[in-house]
């Protein structure tokens, strides 16, 4: 198999079949061997419907597979890897905001450069203010604490041997642009378009966009760790001087020291450290309980 192209899907009826007939159109002059993987993230719409309806007009080139509850898009995703055949892997959202004719640019791209991960990237985005302004919060954390190249999209191309070293790896939470990023550096990126959504709206709300966030920089990083070790340190320094400044001037100004309100304001805000502090190490640990655990990313409900 020369080509897979995964198609995480999610309230996307109205989108679907012309999703499909346009990547056909696409691979009709490049490859004769591609297929392409759906996996519905348990929606509530009549997606599935219309991937059955898709999968007896094409059995040759589809594979659809119903996950039992909704997983989020990089589980989903992780999912049609772990089934996909080809020799290079494309993801590609199902809402038609990528043209699938923005394909050819990372196939062209990945020859040229022989990159393991090709990103299309957009150089303006039709999404939302608030959509926009965490994704750049999620590719500059990226590169400032991760060593990430700054720069990504759902939209891809990989290799195959990249992805057998992501199917390696086990963990019940899954961030794929990290993962790539554990594993290679010949990554590559080329414009392509972004176009307005055609009907639904985004499968991503505010707070599942900061649960995301929360979610890599607990899994991904070791990054709340430090700040409560550089925390620690700078309120123990400030509370050593303010200490040292008040027994001077008992010593040597005879000014006593008002007791409570001082007591009660170190008591207050060391207590609030250690909670903030143990509130970190407690996440730490339920991530780890389920990493032990060997909670699946994903449980299958129907192939097809």
């Amino acid at each position: 198999m020369d080509y897979s192209i995964i198609v995480p899907v999610f309230n996307s009826e109205d989108t679907l079949k012309e999703l499909f007939e346009r990547i056909q159109r696409v691979f009709e002059g490049i490859s004769s061997t591609w297929e392409v993987i759906f996996i519905e993230d348990c929606g509530i719409d009549g997606s599935w419907s219309i991937l059955e309806t898709l999968k007896k007009e094409h059995p040759e080139r589809i594979t659809a597979i119903k996950l039992t509850k909704n997983y989020g898009q990089h589980n989903a995703t992780f999912c049609g890897l772990i089934h996909a055949k080809g020799n290079r892997v494309i993801t590609i959202d199902d809402d038609l905001q990528t043209p699938p004719e923005e394909i050819i640019k990372l196939i062209e791209l990945q020859d040229q450069q022989n990159a393991d991960l090709v990103y299309g990237l957009y150089p303006v985005k039709r999404h939302s203010l608030m959509r926009n302004l965490w994704s750049s919060s999620l590719k500059i954390t990226s590169k400032a604490f991760f060593d990430g190249p700054g720069k990504g999209s759902s939209f891809r191309l990989i290799t195959g041997e990249l992805v057998k070293k992501v199917l390696a790896h086990h963990q019940n939470f899954i961030y794929l642009d990290e993962l790539f990023n554990w594993y290679t550096t010949s990554i590559e990126g080329v414009n392509v378009k972004h176009e307005k959504r055609k009907s639904k709206r985004s499968g991503y709300n505010s707070f599942q966009l900061i649960g995301l966030f929360a979610n890599i920089m607990i899994y991904y990083s070791s990054v709340p760790l430090r700040m409560m070790i550089y925390t620690g340190f700078v309120v123990s320094f400030f509370t050593f001087l303010v200490g040292l400044f008040y027994i001077i001037k008992r010593l040597f100004f005879n000014v006593s020291v008002p007791g409570y309100t001082s007591l009660i304001v170190a008591i207050l805000f060391s207590t609030g450290i250690i909670l903030l502090s143990l509130g970190v190490i407690g996440e730490y640990l339920s991530r780890i309980y389920m990493v032990q655990n060997k909670k699946p990313p994903f449980s299958i409900k129907k192939i097809l």
